[in-house]
């Protein structure tokens, strides 16, 4: 079983209920915030296996090349393009489609491989823990979370998604089963959380609702759960300590106090979502 832990901003928490709710369901921990993971920073597994992810993307035989213009033409994505009787190619900007080598009538275009990323696995504690990690400059993620989420095992595995509900955490909710949207109680945090909502729903995911940083109020995110009739899966409070923690770099989850707090939320997890 898959469940993946999304928000619709940054800055919520995302990874902080991660991570903590990894070793509280003792699931496997996979971080998919390629651009930004810091899951390892916390849980700070001993990494035994690193793989190399690599694309596709097309070499031009100078030789064959008649600088025709069909695979500029053809490419969707502007990484060819023809300047008088030349070809130029913008590697990054390429998604491994192939067409280009399908419209040359000279066979002038084959196809090389690049590293853009890389994944790294581990463990830490009694769970197994896995990352992306995008090389600096590259602007495509998705090969890497597909690299990464494509062999999972069958157990359970909490998956750290990218922040907001851009294509890179689309890609994710492909491989989930169920999702833990993480929110805080301010108008920004309400704005985020319609959109990741929409999106879980449009994939039919099951989903309950954690509020991070929470006033212990009837707040504005309590007050949408209650009309949308959403499940609201559990509170952390706002808290001095859990901020000192946090910016330490511990696990919340050795803090006697807050390891209640997930293992409430772990117990209320199985019981809302579609547990195995």
């Amino acid at each position: 079983m898959n469940i993946a832990v999304l928000s619709g901003k940054g800055g919520t928490g995302k990874t902080t209920v991660s991570t903590n709710l990894a070793l509280a369901l003792k699931a496997n921990y996979v971080d998919c915030d390629v651009e930004e993971p810091n899951g390892f920073l916390f849980l700070k597994p001993k990494v035994d296996v690193v793989e190399s992810v690599k694309v596709e993307y097309p070499i031009i035989d100078d030789h064959k090349c008649t600088a025709c213009g069909a695979c500029a033409n053809i490419c969707q994505f502007n990484a060819l393009a023809k300047v008088r009787d030349d070809l130029i190619l913008f590697q990054k900007l390429c998604h491994s489609c192939g067409a280009c080598e399908i419209v040359c009538k000279y066979n002038a275009v084959t196809y090389g491989k690049r590293e853009i990323g890389k994944i790294e696995k581990g463990t830490s504690r009694y769970i197994k823990c896995s990352r992306g990690i995008l090389n600096i400059s590259e602007p495509m993620a998705v090969p890497v979370i597909k690299e990464l989420l494509e062999n999972l095992s069958g157990e359970v595995n909490l998956i750290d998604c990218p922040p907001g509900t851009s294509c890179n955490v689309i890609n994710a909710l492909k491989y989930t089963d169920a999702a833990i949207l993480v929110t805080e109680p301010s108008e920004f945090g309400l704005h985020d959380l319609k959109m990741a909502v929409e999106l879980v729903k449009m994939h039919n995911i099951p989903f309950g609702i954690v509020i991070n940083k929470d006033d212990k109020k009837d707040n504005i995110i309590k007050r949408y759960c209650k009309e949308e009739k959403i499940m609201l899966v559990g509170t952390i409070d706002y808290s001095k300590n859990t901020a000192i923690l946090y910016s330490k770099g511990k696990i919340l989850y050795d803090d006697l106090h807050h390891k209640i707090i997930f293992d409430k939320l772990s117990q209320k997890i199985k019981e809302v979502l579609a547990w195995n």
